[in-house]
C-alpha cells in the first residue's frame, strides 16, 4: 500500500460518520453487483422501441404542459401588473409549452 492509500484509512479511523457511510456505500455497491439478473426483451423489438418511444413523448409532453402552465401565469401576472417585457416573455413561454405539448403531433404530420 502506498503513502496515499494509508492516509485514506487514517482519514476513515478519525470520522466514524465518513467510514460508516462509506461501508453503507460499499455494501450497497456489492448487493447490486451480485444480485442482478440478466434480463432478456421479450416479443418483438420494434414493440419494444414503440414503447420507449411512447414514453418519452409522455415525458416531454409533460414538460410542455408544464411550460404552457408557467407562460399562462406569466401572460396573467403581466396582465396584472402591467410589464409589456414580462408579457413577451409569458406568450413565448406559452407558445413553446404548445409546441413542446404537441410535438408527437407535429412530427406525425410532417413525416406523414
Amino acid at each position: 500500500m502506498t503513502n496515499k492509500d494509508n492516509n485514506i484509512f487514517k482519514v476513515l479511523k478519525k470520522n466514524r460518520k465518513l467510514a460508516a457511510a462509506f461501508i453503507i456505500y460499499t455494501v450497497l455497491v456489492v448487493i447490486c453487483t451480485v444480485f442482478c439478473s440478466t434480463c432478456f426483451a421479450a416479443g418483438d423489438p420494434i414493440t419494444v422501441v414503440n414503447n420507449l418511444s411512447n414514453f418519452i413523448f409522455s415525458l416531454i409532453r409533460a414538460i410542455g404542459l408544464i411550460l404552457l402552465g408557467l407562460g399562462i401565469m406569466q401572460v396573467g401576472l403581466s396582465l396584472k401588473s402591467h410589464d409589456p417585457s414580462q408579457r413577451a416573455n409569458g406568450f413565448l413561454t406559452l407558445a413553446g409549452g404548445i409546441i413542446i405539448t404537441f410535438t408527437k403531433e407535429i412530427l406525425n404530420l410532417i413525416v406523414g
